[in-house]
């Protein structure tokens, strides 16, 4: 029955548009104008994609199962205590899902691959608000607990993901409505100044990763004396620290595959070390916080910031709110721009030649 399935076909670097292109990866793209289909039927071939896919779609029904376990055996929802776990959960779902999603169908088209991968940096600012909302609850050192900066956390952390969530969808394509031509692939900015595309991303989500962590960081490195919260759950607060920075490192330099192109298309090259990596440092940080909730409950509720729902659920929404309308508004262009409207690519040998209007 597998044998009656025809699985597209995969091409090189030179054969598609370089919008497409990935650094240092050379063979192993797919069609540039993939339909829905060949999209889904493509997470069983090996593309230089398949695995970025699976290494982020088989988690999330890891922390899924997490997030339910949460709702049905611990009543969360009578618990306002529990409300910063179940949001952190919930963008661990998230984050995941959108990335996968995004991977899987980024080849349908140039304006959809932007479109895709506006919706994962969403996602992942989602994630850094989960994160500082469960720091705030369960994380923050005890001599911090209270104070003016712990009072200022959370907006901030909110503020942060619209620079985190705007910044990098800028960086692929400027501003919106007026930077936007109508031939998106000659505006995409990355081929033009790479490299400085690139650093704008990695700010991005190096700045909030770094704010969110503020409390943490002082906890674990500086703290000394009375009020440092120095317990067992340390130990897996540095697991997550490593497995972070070494994300960020993979995600910036883009090793292995630039010391030898070509090597690691399918298997090994950082993008797919780069999610390994983030997903086991989030389950780091989940069994750390969770450590953290349950030891240090008593003494939280008598003298940390209550939980409520303008710290927590409404913080959330309000950034759903806030991320959904800067990827709107960074996509609103594309989809209205006539690009390449009613385009037939003629292929020759299995390579994009050219592309013909027709009227």
């Amino acid at each position: 029955m597998l044998s009656l399935i025809r699985l597209p076909r995969v091409f090189t670097i030179n054969q598609v548009p370089k919008v497409f292109h990935e650094d240092s990866i050379i063979s192993g793209y797919r069609h540039p104008r993939s339909s829905a289909t060949d999209c889904i039927l493509s997470l069983f071939q090996l593309t230089n994609e398949t695995l970025n896919i699976w290494t982020h779609f088989l988690p999330t029904w890891y922390f899924l199962w997490k997030l339910v376990t949460v709702v049905l055996m611990q009543a969360a929802w009578q618990d306002s205590f529990t409300w910063p776990l179940l949001i952190f959960l919930f963008s661990c779902c998230i984050y995941p899902l959108a990335s996968s999603c995004a991977h899987t169908f980024s080849t349908m088209s140039a304006r959809a691959r932007h479109i895709c991968f506006f919706f994962d940096y969403g996602a992942l600012s989602f994630y850094s608000l989960g994160s500082a909302i469960i720091y705030s609850a369960y994380i923050f050192p005890d001599k911090w607990v209270n104070g003016l900066f712990h009072q200022s956390y959370i907006p901030i952390a909110v503020f942060n993901t619209v620079i985190c969530t705007g910044l990098a969808c800028y960086s692929r394509l400027g501003l919106p409505f007026l930077q936007y031509n109508h031939d998106i692939v000659k505006r995409f900015p990355e081929c033009q100044s790479p490299r400085f595309s690139k650093f704008l991303r990695v700010v991005a989500f190096a700045y909030p990763y770094l704010f969110d962590n503020i409390p943490l960081f002082y906890r674990v490195f500086l703290c000394v004396g009375e009020g440092c919260t120095d317990n067992d759950t340390n130990i897996l607060h540095y697991n997550h620290i490593a497995l972070a920075f070494l994300t960020g490192f993979l995600f910036a330099t883009h090793l292995p595959e630039r010391l030898a192109p070509g090597s690691f298309d399918y298997i090994g090259h950082s993008h797919q070390l780069f999610h390994v990596c983030g997903i086991l440092g989030t389950h780091f940080q989940m069994k750390a916080v969770e450590q953290d909730m349950v030891t240090r409950r008593p003494w939280l509720l008598e003298h940390s910031i209550p939980v409520t729902f303008s710290n927590s659920v409404g913080a959330a929404l309000l950034c759903l709110v806030l991320n959904l309308t800067i990827i709107i508004l960074f996509s609103l262009p594309l989809l209205s721009a006539p690009v390449c409207q009613e385009k037939k690519c003629l292929w020759i040998m299995g390579d994009i030649k050219h592309c013909k209007e027709h009227s």
